[in-house]
């Protein structure tokens, strides 16, 4: 901060030192060629320091998604698409099993494919509302200056 007061000091000095030399038909020359320089020194400070206060905030308020790619699909890792993938691994011999007629035959097969969609269907929409609920909490976090 002293270097910065220092800075400012000699450029004033140097300012009045022209001054003298040129006498008074260049003083609002000067004047106007003093105020710019200070004029862009404080606007680089304010810039500093906006800059710094918004990574600050940004840091407070990151929200969990943005740490993570988001990625979509059958290898996405989400819980969902595993047990697709699953039930569908399962579904086959379940299948075999349960369209053979001592597994029960057409009403065995219905029945299965029945507990599958279901199974699929309420994870589907468990991943839907938990989705839903992670957009919820960050709706209603703190709105600063900067949103």
């Amino acid at each position: 901060m002293d270097t910065r007061q220092d800075e400012l000091r000699r450029d004033l000095d140097a300012t009045l030192q022209a001054r003298k030399e040129l006498g008074k038909e260049y003083e609002s020359e000067l004047v106007d060629s003093f105020l710019t320089r200070l004029e862009s020194r404080m606007d680089a400070r304010l810039d500093a320091r906006v800059k710094r206060q918004a990574s600050e905030r940004m840091d407070d308020y990151e929200p969990e998604h943005r740490h993570r790619p988001h990625r979509s699909g059958w290898g996405s890792g989400r819980p969902g698409s595993r047990l697709a993938v699953i039930s569908l691994a399962f579904a086959i011999p379940l299948t075999a099993i349960a369209s053979n007629p001592e597994g029960g035959g057409l009403t065995g097969l219905l029945a299965c494919w029945a507990g599958i969609t279901g199974v699929n269907l309420a994870a589907a929409f468990a991943d839907r509302r938990a989705r839903a609920d992670r957009m919820d909490r960050e709706d209603r976090r703190p709105r600063g200056d900067w949103d």
